[in-house]
């Protein structure tokens, strides 16, 4: 497990990462999540030792990065947002040496290098300079580096950056199959990427943390309040007549004349979509009215994190952050300071 523990970084008197906290956990993988400039790469930056902290601790394995480096270091694959290159060298050449510097020798070494540069499909390019490589291959022999020595943790700073969709497919298979072995914590601006593959995700915006919770819970409350859009052709009327008096329908909050006897609603759904959907497409055809579209705007990843960096930083739960409600003891507070007042 890797914990941290109220990390914080200045930069003179900017302040990138404020007092985070939180854990990696064994055999995770973990989503870290954020817009430019919201301390991503700082805090992996910090929690590989690369990079001075500020304030804070990270622990790896039970042991203090800070207090000792190597020992820490020892459990870490590190693969920075770009990747640590020398374009002299070949890609055998290289490997070579990032293994030595891992202290692999003899066989062990051979066999790590084997491994990781057909994990990651470089063979075909090792005896090659690695200045002629495209930038996705100098994407592939960064990883390959971080995976040699089969590191218990890897942290991988957009590690799909520059790569095709036929290649991010593959990074993202390889990462699926070191959960088996391996942590991972990595950054990516590919929700997508991030829904398909990670177990938690871990929001930050601004050096503070918004959010850390499966992607299913963080989704939860937008499932709550799903929009429906539904396209329908004849009596406008009687459509809006049938979908207002619809269980499962809050509200029917934009109505649009598209003409020649079409109109567009747009509906605030209480209820589960599909009984909705259902019961306005039979009562609909019983009245002559035919539907054309009927659609939902689905709860994802993408409007979780739009939500949460846009709200303002609050110390409070998630469930607080999420749904915005008053903590339960505030109102036990004020009946507190009442009774001290008559007192």
């Amino acid at each position: 497990m890797i914990t941290i523990e109220n990390l914080t970084k200045y930069y003179g008197n900017n302040r990138a990462v404020n007092d985070i906290s939180f854990t990696i956990n064994d055999n995770e993988i973990l989503g870290f999540l954020g817009p430019n400039g919201a301390g991503k790469s700082t805090t992996m930056n910090m929690i590989a030792g690369f990079l001075p902290m500020s304030g804070g601790k990270v622990t790896i394995c039970g042991t203090d990065v800070t207090a000792e480096p190597v020992k820490a270091k020892k459990n870490i694959g590190y693969l920075p947002e770009i990747p640590p290159v020398y374009p002299d060298m070949k890609v055998k050449e290289y490997i070579s040496f990032c293994a030595g510097l891992k202290r692999l020798t003899g066989s062990e070494k051979k066999s790590e290098m084997q491994r990781v540069m057909k994990l990651l499909k470089i063979e075909d390019v090792q005896n090659k300079l690695i200045r002629n490589l495209s930038k996705g291959y100098k994407q592939r022999v960064g990883f390959a580096q971080a995976l040699l020595g089969n590191p218990k943790f890897l942290i991988l700073d957009e590690p799909t950056v520059g790569l095709d969709p036929n290649q991010v497919i593959e990074v993202r298979n390889i990462i699926k199959d070191l959960k088996k072995e391996h942590s991972v914590i990595f950054s990516s601006h590919i929700l997508s990427e991030v829904s398909a593959v990670c177990d938690r995700v871990v929001i930050i915006n601004k050096g503070e943390i918004r959010a850390i919770d499966t992607i299913e819970n963080l989704e939860k409350p937008l499932k709550n309040s799903l929009t429906l859009h539904i396209k329908v052709a004849g009596s406008k009327a009687a459509a809006a007549a049938i979908i207002g008096v619809t269980e499962g329908v809050k509200e029917i909050s934009e109505v649009i004349d598209e003409g020649n006897n079409i109109t567009s609603f747009t509906v605030q759904l209480s209820g589960e979509e599909e009984k909705v959907r259902d019961v306005l497409i039979s009562e609909c055809l019983k009245n002559n009215i035919s539907i054309l579209e009927i659609y939902s705007d689905k709860p994802d990843l993408e409007k979780v994190f739009v939500e949460l960096i846009n709200r303002p930083v609050q110390k409070a739960s998630l469930q607080e952050l999420l749904e915005a409600v008053v903590p339960e003891d505030k109102s036990q507070e004020a009946d507190d300071t009442d009774e001290k007042e008559e007192n």
